[in-house]
């Protein structure tokens, strides 16, 4: 091989191997920054796929405020609240100012990190808009979980009515 192709391929070479570093780092960085959406029945028990969260790990959740269950520290701006769709209840831990539409009873996306099975620290709360609307992975994950009633629960609501 003369030189003349020796100094080509060298160049080659070394813009392949720049763009396949680049690639690799942007990947490393999307990946380190993606949060995925979990429901509390599936931040508990995983996912269909069977993945379930680590303890570390950023995440989003969204369900509905548990009723009763808004504990506010009157020295800080903490506040813990459980979160539920169907299934088991999750707390979230917020330190910061709430929305001026959070409520008990209304459905909610918290965005923040998992500290243990059942508890996620959060560093952002996001409220519903109006009383129709409801955050578009909640309303999914709500009807997915949904449970068919049997038929003596269907019998006993007929003679309700």
């Amino acid at each position: 091989m003369n030189p003349r192709r020796k100094k080509r391929l060298g160049i080659v070479v070394a813009v392949l191997l720049g763009i396949s570093l680049t690639v690799g780092l942007m990947l490393y960085a999307l990946s380190q920054n993606m949060d995925l959406f979990y429901t509390p029945t599936e931040l508990v028990n995983g996912k269909p796929d069977g993945t379930k969260p680590e303890v570390g790990q950023r995440l989003r959740i969204g369900g509905m405020v548990v009723d009763g269950s808004v504990k506010r520290d009157p020295n800080s701006l903490r506040v813990s609240f459980l979160l539920e769709d169907r299934g088991p209840k999750v707390t979230v831990v917020y330190d910061g100012i709430l929305p001026d539409l959070f409520r008990e009873g209304q459905g909610i996306v918290a965005q923040g990190v998992l500290k243990n099975a059942t508890t996620v620290e959060a560093f952002e709360v996001l409220a519903k808009h109006d009383e129709e609307y409801m955050p578009p992975e909640v309303a999914e994950a709500m009807q997915k979980n949904h449970q068919p009633m049997d038929y003596s629960q269907q019998q006993l609501q007929g003679s309700e009515q």
